[in-house]
């Protein structure tokens, strides 16, 4: 199972996987029904999540009715324990949105939610992070996750998402990392696929953010709080959500 999510990942094209890799998830989740975890955004519980990743698969990650991973389910989670996301009024924008939060997001009443990406089919808005269609002031919360490795200029795309929040606003914008480096990784001479996935982990990244990631935020114009929210988490529920034993969540206020 797991070479087999390993391959499809590699080699169907990100925006295919987006329209359609939910029918086959729901497929192998009748291969894995049981009761020992359980994803807290769409509350279906399994034996356990589905393997997923490129090298290795990680274990127990993905669930297959709705596609969230342990860093969405973190992410639910800490919006509901932390923010007053699902009961405020907001204006939200979601950059390179996960189909696991846009009809869940769309049908709540106290949100106004705007979908914006380069190239997803799932997005209404077609928009290039470092220039987003928008005035400044537009929104009170933003979400882009998993992107800022992918762009020319990250420093630039984060301060076109600082320039959008309203003042009081939060964005939260979770990447990958690599904690034991002190200072992000760059290298715009490495071009080729293999070089880039054995120096950023994906043939699509341009960089390996390390523990400045929070310090590269701040630059944006940001003020950042680094959150250890799953390390206050008793052990139990960290295991039965299958949430992510160490990620920080960069919480960004403007």
């Amino acid at each position: 199972m797991k070479r087999l999510i390993s391959f499809v990942i590699k080699h169907i094209p990100r925006k295919y996987l987006q329209l359609f890799a939910h029918f086959g998830a729901k497929f192998l989740g009748l291969f894995y029904l049981g009761n020992k975890v359980e994803c807290n955004v769409c509350h279906h519980s399994y034996r356990e999540f589905l393997p997923y990743g490129r090298k290795p698969p990680r274990s127990n990650a993905l669930c297959p009715n709705c596609l969230t991973l342990e860093r969405h389910r973190l992410m639910w989670m800490y919006l509901q324990e932390k923010t007053d996301f699902f009961s405020a009024p907001k204006k939200v924008l979601h950059v390179a949105p996960e189909l696991c939060f846009i009809k869940r997001f769309e049908a709540m009443d106290n949100l106004e939610y705007i979908t914006g990406d380069i190239e997803s089919p799932l997005a209404k808005v077609k928009m290039d992070v470092h220039e987003i269609p928008f005035e400044a002031n537009s929104f009170d919360a933003v979400f882009c996750n998993h992107v800022m490795e992918h762009v020319e200029d990250d420093i630039k795309a984060m301060s076109e998402i600082h320039r959008v929040l309203k003042p009081g606003g939060f964005a939260i914008m979770q990447s990958p990392q690599d904690m034991s480096r002190e200072e992000t990784y760059e290298d715009p001479t490495i071009t080729d696929p293999k070089a880039r996935e054995e120096a950023f982990w994906q043939s699509d990244h341009v960089r390996l953010f390390g523990r400045d990631y929070g310090k590269r935020l701040e630059k944006a114009g940001f003020d950042v709080i680094e959150d250890d929210f799953v390390k206050q988490l008793p052990a139990e529920v960290v295991h039965q959500y299958g949430l992510p034993a160490e990620e920080i969540v960069y919480f960004c206020k403007k």
